[in-house]
């Protein structure tokens, strides 16, 4: 199987930066996109930002010029750098990627744990 495992979140003032990491494991093949989503309380769940194999990217309106996601291949690592974060960009964020695994290239979606990102002074 495969797991993604999430790290980075935390507190953080107006203004500020938080780093975002999501690292797949398991039997991978290869992962096709990979993406950063958020879910703010009673909120639905939004994409972010996504990040094809190639390195492709789309971001969502509200944080396009402050965040940028990045992928490194190798570590089968994705990662989110948020910079002037906004008390509206507090929520939990989960990474996604779209993965092949095992020895029949079976595919699956996975998620990780969540992160939680509050930016507050």
């Amino acid at each position: 199987q495969v797991q993604l495992v999430e790290s980075g979140g935390g507190l953080v003032q107006p203004g500020g930066s938080l780093r975002l990491s999501c690292a797949a494991s398991g039997n991978i093949f290869t992962i096709n996109t990979m993406g950063w989503y958020r879910q703010a309380p009673g909120k639905q769940r939004e994409l972010v930002a996504g990040i094809t194999s190639s390195g492709s990217t789309n971001y969502a309106d509200s944080v396009k010029g402050r965040f940028t996601i990045s992928r490194d291949n190798a570590k089968n690592t994705v990662y989110l750098q948020t910079n002037s974060l906004k008390p509206e960009d507090t929520a939990v964020y989960y990474c996604n990627a779209d993965v092949y695994y095992g020895s029949s290239w079976r595919r699956g979606v996975y998620w990780g744990q969540g992160a939680q990102v509050t930016v507050s002074s």
